[in-house]
C-alpha cells in the first residue's frame, strides 16, 4: 500500500482506480476457478476486497462510496431491464403456483432470520446480512446497506454488519442450496431420468408448436366473402398465408380483401387444436401442397429494428395492404406466437412473412430488418432511466410505526423503474432496449465495482469476527436460514403440488437467485430444462429479496 501511495502520491482518485482494480483482478480469478461445475462466482471479486482490507489497504471514504452506489444502480438497472419484459408474464396463471412457492420461501427465510437473530442473539443489522448472504443474494445487500442510511444515530461500525454477516454465510449459503437439491431428491427417492422425461412431456403438452394446415373450402356459407370476412377469424388463433383459385389454380398471398369461392384452398398456420377447430367451420383437409408449388410466393424471416412500427398492430401496419405481405408468426426471444391481427410489435420481434420478393423487400424496409441495430446500444434511454430510478428510490413514503421514510432507496428505485420502463418498451422515440450483451457487461462492472468496495470496507473485521464465537453463531444462523425454507417448501411442493422434479429443482435456484445451484442441477439432471422455472421465478424473487432485506433493517435495526 505505500507504493501505491508513492507512486500516486495526493491523487485519491488515481489510487483508488489503481486499489480497486487490482482487487478486481484478483476477485476475477478466483472467481473463475471451480470445483466439479461449482466456484464462488462473482463473490470472488468480494473475498478479494475482505483479504485487501485485512492487510489494511484503503481508498478515500467519499470515492470508495459513489464507487460503491454507482456499481450498484449499474448491476440492479441492468437485471431490471433483463427481467422487466417476462416479470408480469411470469405471474399469469402457469407461473403462479411456482411463484407462490418462491415467495414463500423468501418470506419464510426473512423471518427465520428474526428468529434466528433473536435466540442466538445477534444483532438485527447483521440479521439482514445473513439473510442476503444465506441466499447468495448480492442486490439485498446493497438495499439492506441502503436502508441503514435512512436510520439515524447508527454508528460507523454498526454500519459494516451487513457485510460482515453476509460474507461469513455467503459460503454456507452456496453449499447449502446445492445439498438441498440432493437431499429432495434422496428423501423422495427421484430418478432424474425418469422426471425428465416426464417434464418434456408436460412442456411439449403446454407450449404445442404452429403447424400448417392445407383446407379445401367446402362451406357454401363463405362462398363471396372476403378472407377477412371469415367468421370467428381473429378469435381462431391461426392465420392464413397463401390461396389458391379453384378457377384458375393460381396461389397468391392470402390479403384479406381476397373473394373466397368454394374449392378455393387455403393455406393455414396455427396449432394443430386450432387448425382442427378452423378446419370445421372451413371444409376438408386438402392433400395438395400450396408451398410445393412454383407460385413466386416465398417467405422470409423480417427483424423490427425500426421505431416507427414499434407499439403498432399487425392490423395498424396494413403489410398486406402495402406490401402484399404476410405475418404468419412472430419469434420473441424464445417465445414463437402467430401473428394475430392485434399483436403489437416489440423491438427484436422476428417475423415469418409471406409474399413475393418485391413485397418482403418493402416490408424489410419498414420494419428495419437491421442485425446490426440489435447489437447496437442507445444511452440516452439507459441514463435517463438511471435517474428516474435514482429519484424515484430518494421519495419518501411515510409508514406507520417506522422510525423513518421508507424509500425504495438506490437499490430498489432503479431496480423498479427498469422493469417498469423495459415492460413498456418505448415511449415517443426512446425504447429501452439493450442488447444482452452490453447489459451482461454493464452488470458484471456494476457487481464488481460493489462488491470491491464492500469487500475492502469490512475486510478489516472480517477475520477476528469469523474467528469470533459471534462469528461461528452467524456460520449457524446462516446456515439455518439457508436449509430451512427450501426443505420446507421443496418438501410442501412435491407432496401437495406433485411438483416435478425438474421444476422443483428450478425452483429452488431460482428463488435463491443462486447461478451455481442452477448450474449443478442442470449437470445432475443432464438437461437444460431446470432454467425455465428458474426464470419464471427470477424476476418476483429479485424484487421480494430487495424489499425484504429493506423492511428487516427499518422495522427491526
Amino acid at each position: 500500500m505505500n507504493l501505491l501511495h508513492q507512486f500516486t502520491g495526493t491523487n485519491e482518485v488515481a489510487l483508488a482506480v489503481l486499489v480497486i482494480s487490482i482487487i478486481s483482478v484478483v476477485g476475477l480469478v478466483l472467481s473463475s476457478i471451480k470445483f466439479r461445475g461449482v466456484g464462488l462466482g462473482i463473490t470472488g471479486v468480494l473475498f478479494a476486497g475482505l483479504f485487501f482490507g485485512h492487510i489494511a489497504w484503503h481508498i478515500d471514504d467519499g470515492v470508495l462510496q459513489f464507487l460503491r452506489e454507482f456499481g450498484l444502480i449499474l448491476f440492479v438497472f441492468t437485471i431490471g431491464l433483463q427481467i422487466g419484459p417476462g416479470f408480469f408474464a411470469s405471474l399469469k396463471k402457469q407461473g403462479l403456483p411456482l411463484n407462490i412457492c418462491a415467495a414463500l420461501i423468501v418470506v419464510v427465510g426473512a423471518a427465520l432470520a428474526l428468529l434466528i437473530a433473536k435466540i442466538l442473539g445477534i444483532n438485527h443489522l447483521a440479521a439482514a446480512g445473513l439473510f442476503s448472504g444465506a441466499t447468495t443474494n448480492t442486490p439485498s445487500l446493497g438495499a439492506a446497506q441502503q436502508a441503514i442510511t435512512m436510520l439515524p444515530h447508527v454508528d460507523a461500525a454498526s454500519k459494516g454488519l451487513p457485510a460482515l454477516a453476509y460474507a461469513v454465510a455467503y459460503p454456507g449459503g452456496v453449499i447449502g442450496i446445492i445439498l438441498c437439491t440432493v437431499l429432495l431428491r434422496l428423501i423422495f427417492r427421484i430418478n432424474t431420468k425418469e422426471e425428465l422425461a416426464a417434464f418434456e412431456k408436460e412442456r411439449r403438452g403446454q407450449t404445442p408448436s404452429l403447424k400448417r394446415l392445407n383446407i379445401r373450402i367446402t362451406n357454401p356459407a363463405l362462398n363471396g366473402l372476403t378472407i377477412a370476412g371469415i367468421p370467428g377469424l381473429p378469435e381462431a388463433g391461426v392465420v392464413i398465408s397463401r390461396i389458391q383459385a379453384a378457377s384458375t389454380g393460381e396461389i397468391d398471398v392470402a390479403t384479406g380483401q381476397m373473394e373466397l369461392h368454394v374449392g378455393d384452398t387455403l393455406l393455414a398456420v396455427g396449432t394443430s387444436a386450432d387448425l382442427e377447430r378452423f378446419q370445421d367451420g372451413i371444409g376438408e383437409r386438402s392433400e395438395q401442397d400450396l408451398l410445393a408449388g412454383d407460385s413466386g410466393i416465398i417467405y422470409r424471416r423480417i427483424i423490427v429494428t425500426r421505431k416507427t412500427p414499434l407499439g403498432k398492430t399487425l392490423r395498424e401496419l396494413a403489410l398486406h395492404t402495402i406490401c402484399g405481405v404476410i405475418v404468419t408468426r412472430i419469434q420473441r426471444g424464445e417465445i414463437e406466437i402467430p401473428g394475430a391481427p392485434d399483436t403489437r410489435l416489440q423491438f427484436g420481434d422476428t417475423l415469418l412473412c409471406v409474399g413475393d420478393a418485391k413485397g418482403l423487400d418493402q416490408a424489410a424496409k419498414l420494419l428495419g430488418n437491421s442485425p446490426k441495430e440489435l447489437g447496437h446500444t442507445n444511452f440516452l434511454p439507459v441514463f435517463l432511466g438511471i435517474a428516474l430510478g435514482v429519484a424515484a428510490g430518494l421519495i419518501p413514503v411515510a409508514l406507520p410505526g417506522l422510525p423513518a421514510p421508507v424509500r425504495l432507496g438506490l437499490a430498489g428505485g432503479p431496480l423498479v423503474i427498469a422493469i417498469i420502463l423495459s415492460r413498456i418498451g418505448q415511449i415517443g422515440r426512446l425504447v429501452w432496449y439493450m442488447p444482452a450483451d452490453a447489459n451482461l457487461a454493464l452488470r458484471e462492472l456494476g457487481i464488481v465495482l460493489f462488491l470491491a468496495c464492500v469487500g475492502l470496507k469490512a475486510g478489516a473485521k472480517f477475520i477476528p469476527t469469523l474467528m469470533s464465537p459471534e462469528g461461528l453463531s452467524w456460520l449457524i444462523g446462516g446456515f439455518c436460514i439457508t436449509l430451512i425454507p427450501i426443505l420446507l417448501i421443496g418438501i410442501g411442493a412435491r407432496l401437495i403440488l406433485k411438483m416435478n422434479y425438474i421444476t422443483l429443482c428450478g425452483l429452488v435456484a431460482g428463488s435463491m437467485t443462486d447461478p451455481p445451484a442452477l448450474a449443478f442441477a442442470n449437470t445432475m439432471v443432464k438437461s437444460d430444462s431446470v432454467s425455465i422455472s428458474y426464470a419464471a421465478v427470477y424476476p418476483l424473487t429479485m424484487l421480494l429479496r430487495i424489499l425484504c432485506a429493506q423492511l428487516l433493517i427499518l422495522l427491526f435495526g
